[in-house]
């Protein structure tokens, strides 16, 4: 029996959108062919994994059985994928950075345009990845600098914080509460949630729980999910609202809208802050350069005309 990890990729898109025509957008590819990937992994297995009508898709027992060993599958592709990257040889003038998603999504564009305008010679690496991903990379050398939430203080580990991001919450369009142009969280007390799990997503789980505690309950947990697409696809079907950091708004999917969350007074998110972070006791000059154009952007602009 051979496993390809493309048709585990599109069994799991068509598993946490239950829409083939979503699946196939996530995974940029025709609906036939995704189809076609399904197919050929069912009869692999010698089972039906998906019950498909004209209008809904829902996963089979099977289906459910193979859906969290897909994942680890998956997930442990991509962090060898990972590892060997991280301990390929680099060149003196390379500069790899790790950066989960909000910073590779929202902070590091930019960053990077203006990084290389600067220092064309220099090659960037970028690894995104979650926080306890990046750690063990930075703390072996095999990073340069990273991009995560706050961790832990560690020897030789320097971090810098950079900003909090704001919760929005995204809920489907024809939601009662898209009325409104803010939300508080009051609003939120008993409603269904799209939830990342606690084992793989601890810093974006625990937020909310704490959030929730606030209001004297536990959330009520729909269906979760890891990435913010699957999220917020799941959240365009109906099957619940989420909340989320709000770079996350940036993602457009038909069927889901985004409001501001207002929060108590002097209420913190720490899980969603984020920070630079790297090792003081090796020293780099390209991070050097990037850590000064994070802190003085309009230095970058001034030297690239000079």
């Amino acid at each position: 029996m051979l496993l390809e990890l493309k048709q585990l990729r599109c069994f799991l898109a068509v598993a946490e959108e239950l829409n083939f025509g979503r699946a196939a957008h996530r995974l940029n590819m025709l609906p036939t062919a995704l189809g076609r990937q399904v197919r050929l992994l069912e009869e692999e297995l010698g089972a039906p994994l998906f019950e498909r009508t004209t209008r809904q898709v829902a996963a089979t027992s099977a289906g459910l059985a193979l859906l969290p060993e897909a994942r680890g599958i998956l997930e442990r592709a991509a962090a060898a994928v990972q590892k060997v990257r991280a301990l390929a040889p680099v060149a003196d003038n390379a500069l790899r950075i790790g950066a989960i998603d909000s910073a590779a999504a929202g902070l590091l564009p930019d960053l990077l345009y203006a990084f290389r305008r600067l220092q064309p010679s220099v090659v960037t690496r970028l690894v995104e990845a979650r926080s306890v991903q990046i750690l063990p990379l930075l703390l072996a050398g095999k990073l340069e600098l990273g991009f995560i939430r706050p961790p832990q203080p560690q020897e030789g580990l320097r971090f810098e914080w950079l900003l909090q991001e704001k919760p929005v919450v995204a809920l489907p369009s024809g939601h009662p509460l898209a009325r409104h142009r803010r939300l508080r969280l009051a609003d939120l007390a008993g409603l269904p949630l799209v939830l990342p799990p606690r084992a793989t997503r601890p810093h974006s789980h625990g937020v909310v729980t704490r959030l929730f505690a606030l209001l004297g309950e536990a959330p009520l947990v729909a269906q979760e999910a890891e990435e913010k697409q699957t999220m917020i696809g799941l959240v365009a079907a109906g099957i619940g609202l989420a909340l989320l950091p709000e770079w996350a708004a940036r993602m457009r999917v038909p069927g889901a809208v985004y409001r501001p969350l207002d929060l108590p007074d002097g209420t913190r998110l720490p899980e969603w802050s984020l920070g630079a972070a790297w090792m003081e006791n090796r020293p780099s000059a390209a991070r050097d350069q990037f850590l000064e154009i994070l802190r003085h952007p309009w230095r970058a602009g001034a030297d690239a005309v000079m």
